[in-house]
């Protein structure tokens, strides 16, 4: 499939083929739920904790006796009725991560890459590169595809374009090597230099090839 190539003024000047197995399938939102689902519990860090009554201190006598007092019946001073008591089911640290297979993360990264294209929110920047610190460049740049929620992938880390976006809202600036497809899914539009196409197409360009085993 053919796409479009535009200029940092928004203006066009050529055309990309694009693979129709990475930006041309029909995507599966089914395995984009679970790649979404999976990737934000992996982000919980599972540390919170707090105490039962079988932790908290104090509490190890009968607060008064069982009859004769008018009060309701306490055995504890610790139940969770009582100010500083234990916590009924109480959270523990635990692991949240999620597990998904390789080819089911493959196909959720194409997905997502095929619903920008189908909702012609896919565009193809042409190569650039700065030599200095200059948010004002990638700002007009936002604006003249009148972009607000974006993502932009590099062919390579770029420490200026990096530096320069890092304080634009709502902008995930990532390199094809390391793709943030939460981020990608999560962003209306999505930005890709030329030159990121070719590591993309040899990222997921074709299914891993099996480990054979002696």
């Amino acid at each position: 499939m053919l796409s479009d190539v535009f200029n940092l003024n928004g203006e066009k000047i050529g055309n990309v083929e694009l693979s129709d197995y990475i930006f041309g399938i029909e995507p599966n939102m089914s395995v984009v739920h679970d790649y979404v689902v999976s990737y934000l519990a992996n982000q919980r860090r599972g540390t919170k904790s707090a105490l039962t009554r079988a932790e908290v201190s104090g509490g190890g006598i009968k607060p008064w006796r069982q009859k004769g007092t008018g009060h309701a019946r306490q055995g504890s001073t610790r139940a969770p009725q009582w100010r500083h008591g234990g916590i009924v089911f109480a959270p523990k640290p635990r692991d949240y991560s999620q597990v998904l297979n390789k080819k089911v993360k493959r196909l959720a990264v194409r997905s997502i890459f095929s619903c920008k294209s189908l909702s012609k929110n896919l565009i193809i920047l042409e190569d650039f590169s700065m030599d200095s610190y200059n948010t004002k460049t990638i700002s007009k740049m936002l604006k003249c595809f009148d972009a607000k929620k974006s993502s932009l992938i590099l062919a390579k880390p770029d420490e200026f374009i990096l530096k320069s976006s890092s304080n634009i809202k709502e902008l995930a600036v990532m390199s094809a090597e390391s793709l943030n497809s939460y981020d990608i899914f999560r962003h209306e539009k999505l930005f890709i230099f030329s030159g990121a196409l070719e590591k993309i197409n040899e990222i997921f360009g074709s299914e891993p090839k099996k480990k054979v085993v002696a």
